[in-house]
């Protein structure tokens, strides 16, 4: 969530809460528990049993008996098939992302910005080796990763703002490292049209990535593709040379799907 639409007076906070017990389950889970529940949304395990039990009620988590863990429910799954088929380049760019998972054994991820985090929504796994663990429902942090980053140079102006308050803090992002960083992102999206943070600076060392912004006519905020893998398998080396400009032209071979023109350095400047 963020900061600013929080004390706004139409600001539903117990709908937002409700809403944060439903982004807390991950795809590997294997049901939620209330004090888990609470763990990861920081709420207090008394408001997470009466959101659980409304949820279950209406339908959006499951919760087979006394003792069980609740999962997603059958309401969350008619949701999704209605965001799926009402945003069209996710369908889309499916057989693309994962044509360059398999031919550049990396795996492709679309993240989109949730508050103060960058979410992962679709992954799309090389289907001859090993891939590095991430999964749908996980959340990287904006500073640090070459999503976040990429993410921070192709906001348009007046969207920079709100991200950078939601994440303020998260690995010590402040006003001045996040224009320190959307102006180097945008840098290298001018020039090479795609991103590659630091990796002196990766929040985690064992991760190399290189990301690429999308802008969805649907959506008022620009997504971002990105193949990532372990330094042994995805240099820099590589990632300049070959696997960024691979993803490069394939959002652009998206956005020729979509009938848009060549969007990659919106927001910059």
């Amino acid at each position: 969530m963020d900061g600013a639409g929080e004390t706004d007076r139409r600001f539903a906070t117990t709908l937002a809460r409700g809403l944060s017990v439903l982004r807390a389950f991950r795809a590997s889970d294997d049901g939620l528990g209330n004090a888990e529940i609470s763990e990861r949304t920081g709420l207090p395990k008394s408001t997470v049993s009466r959101l659980t039990f409304t949820l279950s009620s209406l339908g959006y988590l499951t919760h087979a008996g006394r003792h069980d863990r609740y999962r997603p429910g059958p309401a969350l799954l008619v949701l999704g098939n209605l965001a799926a088929a009402s945003i069209s380049f996710v369908d889309l760019s499916g057989p693309l992302m994962q044509r360059l998972a398999d031919e550049t054994r990396t795996l492709a991820l679309l993240l989109v910005r949730d508050g103060g985090k960058m979410l992962i929504v679709k992954t799309w796994r090389p289907r001859t080796v090993a891939s590095l663990w991430l999964e749908v429902g996980h959340r990287l942090p904006i500073k640090g990763t070459s999503s976040g980053h990429t993410l921070l140079a192709a906001l348009p102006p007046g969207q920079v703002a709100p991200a950078v308050e939601a994440a303020r803090g998260d690995r010590d992002l402040t006003d001045a490292s996040a224009a320190e960083i959307r102006r180097d992102a945008g840098a290298q999206l001018m020039t090479q049209g795609h991103v590659i943070a630091d990796p002196a600076e990766y929040f985690a060392r064992d991760i190399h990535a290189v990301a690429v912004p999308f802008h969805p006519r649907e959506l008022s905020e620009p997504v971002v593709f990105t193949c990532g893998a372990m330094p042994d398998v995805l240099s820099v080396a590589r990632m300049r040379q070959e696997v960024g400009p691979r993803l490069r032209d394939t959002v652009g071979e998206l956005e020729r799907i979509m009938g848009q023109g060549a969007q990659t350095a919106r927001g910059t400047g």
